[in-house]
């Protein structure tokens, strides 16, 4: 049965897809002609999956007047309608990805580069299970300055480090009442919520699941509930990767491991090969780290957050139960062995992402390839390989990476290329307050 029929109060429908910044991008369609989108799809230009953070045009791009600027095809994804929980009125959302008229998918599409990358587990009879950490504030952005918002039950602004406070999620109890039940509404799987170490600064956890795709969809989805529902109570959800200087900054962790054509973990050292195949899948990983970067740090603030001790990654690195380290293999049983990348910052596309480091490890598995010894200690107090620190270094790494041409399609690295570069040329003539308030809220 449509999922329409189960919902006549439904008044308009949004469809959406994701561009390569991750910003929503769709029409609004009167729930009349819902059939029609849902068996037709829509159109608009290829060039609109390749905007820059302001939403302009790439300059001199080849999708726009050089080609006529012609639309691609828009069809539904398999999750069907979803309501919008964030608007007043009853809305349903239509997720979308982009199709040539002749059925092939758009190379430039990011949740097409994630298919393209299962698509090759599959091939070899491998599935990934994948969960998210997202970390984002909850944030006072009403003056000209940021600040930390006020307890709804005390009213007072506490500035100081909240990290597990029970405090902090009494205070907030109403939002996070309503956004548990937005996400049930909408099957985000969120689990556990803790409070972070930055003040307002929170953590949600998205359960692990054997489709890489859904779990995509679940953390951009996430970010755009998050974002929606924090309006309803007065303050602006961020997830910059660093919103305060002298605050912790908000990373986007993944945990992976990966199944046989059996159901079975690969890692499992249990079985023959498992920590042998852990051991291709975090070599790969790693070599593939310094061309990730920019999927990983794709915005000019986001090399705020990638500075020593502060619990983000600055150096090329794995270990067991670290979280110095650039990737971390968790403790216990070893049917549950997995990989914690801990590299990004809450600011990324989640399809480009996900793509990025099951990409990578399957280049190793694929290679056979050995990682080195794994660290022990502080990793920001060794002499490791470096990531690059800087945005236009990270530009430069993504393109010349051969790990990259083996993940993504070249349409999506020219595009992703195109739009970094252009990112990067005007950001010169703002501000630190003026690139806070563009990304504040957007990312």
């Amino acid at each position: 049965m449509n999922w329409l029929d189960d919902h006549p109060e439904i008044a308009s429908i949004r469809t959406v897809a994701a561009d390569l910044n991750g910003q929503p991008r769709g029409k609004r369609i009167a729930r009349r002609y819902a059939d029609k989108a849902l068996s037709e799809g829509t159109r608009f230009p290829y060039s609109v999956m390749n905007l820059d953070i302001w939403g302009e045009d790439i300059d001199d791009s080849p999708l726009v007047f050089r080609a006529g600027d012609p639309d691609g095809v828009l069809l539904p994804t398999e999750r069907g309608f979803l309501p919008v929980p964030w608007l007043e009125s009853p809305t349903a959302l239509l997720p979308i990805w982009m199709f040539h008229e002749d059925g092939r998918p758009y190379d430039g599409d990011p949740r097409q580069a994630l298919a393209r990358v299962v698509e090759r587990y599959t091939a070899l009879g491998l599935t990934p299970v994948v969960a998210t950490e997202m970390e984002f504030y909850l944030i006072d952005d009403r003056g000209r300055e940021l600040r930390v918002p006020r307890s709804p039950r005390s009213g007072k602004r506490r500035h100081q480090a909240e990290i597990l406070a029970l405090r902090q999620l009494d205070a907030w109890d109403g939002f996070f009442t309503r956004l548990y039940g937005a996400c049930e509404a909408m099957d985000i799987p969120a689990d556990t919520t803790i409070s972070e170490a930055g003040p307002g600064q929170f953590e949600i956890n998205l359960m692990h699941q054997p489709d890489a795709l859904k779990a995509a969809d679940d953390a951009w989805f996430f970010k755009l509930l998050v974002q929606g529902l924090a309006r309803e109570f007065g303050v602006a959800a961020s997830f910059m990767a660093k919103p305060y200087p002298d605050y912790a900054g908000s990373g986007l962790h993944a945990h992976f491991s990966i199944l046989d054509a059996d159901g079975r973990n690969i890692f499992d050292e249990r079985h023959a090969r498992g920590a042998e195949r852990l051991g291709h899948a975090i070599a790969g990983c790693l070599a593939a780290m310094p061309g990730s970067m920019l999927v990983f740090a794709p915005h000019a603030t986001s090399y705020d957050r990638l500075v020593p001790g502060a619990h983000a990654p600055t150096g090329i690195a794995w270990a067991h139960e670290n979280r110095t380290a650039a990737l971390r293999v968790p403790a216990g049983g070893p049917a549950a062995r997995r990989i914690e990348h801990r590299v990004a910052g809450g600011d990324i596309n989640p399809y480009l992402f996900l793509a990025a480091i099951l990409g990578a490890a399957l280049n190793g598995i694929e290679d056979e390839a050995e990682p080195p010894p794994p660290i022990s200690g502080n990793a920001y107090s060794q002499d490791l390989p470096q990531l690059p620190a800087t945005w236009d270094r990270a530009i430069d790494a993504f393109a010349a990476s051969p790990e990259m041409a083996r993940i993504f399609p070249q349409t999506l690295i020219d595009n992703f290329l195109a739009t970094k570069r252009q990112e990067l040329h005007y950001m010169a003539e703002l501000s630190e307050d003026e690139r806070t308030q563009l990304y504040l809220d957007t990312v």
